[in-house]
């Protein structure tokens, strides 16, 4: 059974995780984790609110050890990288990756390591390449990769990476990422 989903965008996303959000229904209760580029200046809080709206899951910035708890969707704080471990996320102010901090390797590598076959990482619209060694680690780990559809992408370098990265990796259309993740993650869901 799958314990985590981690969900990586850039440009496009909030549109692209909204969707998604949106699609999502109580059959999937495992925390979900997203890291979007965003600038040290954003207003903490902000990306939460606007989500809020498209989910019945609680939608927060963590703090560093917050436990991770089913039916919640957790966001990379403004410059933290955001790392998942057992049970619980952690925050770093370590140096930048692929420019970004918060950076989706760094959350895909951390959920890799701690949840292996037990992870599913997704990649979603975005304009560099953040992203596409973390999937690979997941899928080398024995976790779930899947990668927007890079023609329903908003800019498809971060999906085209995660593809030339991964390339056994299950792309889908947006509208479809949503459904398979139901069909991962609910109880009758044989893997």
């Amino acid at each position: 059974m799958y314990e985590v989903i981690v969900i990586g965008t850039s440009w496009g996303g909030l549109d692209a995780v909204s969707r998604l959000l949106n699609g999502l229904h109580d059959d999937v209760k495992q925390p979900i984790v997203v890291v979007q580029h965003r600038s040290a200046e954003s207003e903490d809080g902000a990306l939460a609110n606007l989500l809020a709206h498209h989910t019945n899951r609680v939608v927060c910035d963590p703090d560093d050890k917050t436990e991770l708890e089913p039916y919640h969707v957790y966001l990379g704080p403004p410059d933290y990288h955001v790392l998942v471990e057992d049970g619980h996320l952690a925050l770093s102010t370590d140096e930048l990756v692929q420019y970004a901090r918060p950076s989706i390797d760094v959350l895909f590598d951390s959920a890799a390591d701690a949840y292996g076959p037990r992870a599913i990482g997704v990649v979603l619209t975005g304009a560099n390449h953040d992203g596409a060694a973390g999937l690979a680690h997941i899928k080398a780990n024995g976790g779930v990769a899947i990668v927007q559809d890079p023609e329903t992408a908003e800019r498809d370098e971060m999906p085209r990476a995660a593809l030339a990265a991964v390339p056994s990796a299950r792309v889908l259309p947006l509208a479809e990422i949503a459904p398979v993740l139901v069909a991962l993650c609910s109880a009758e869901a044989v893997v």
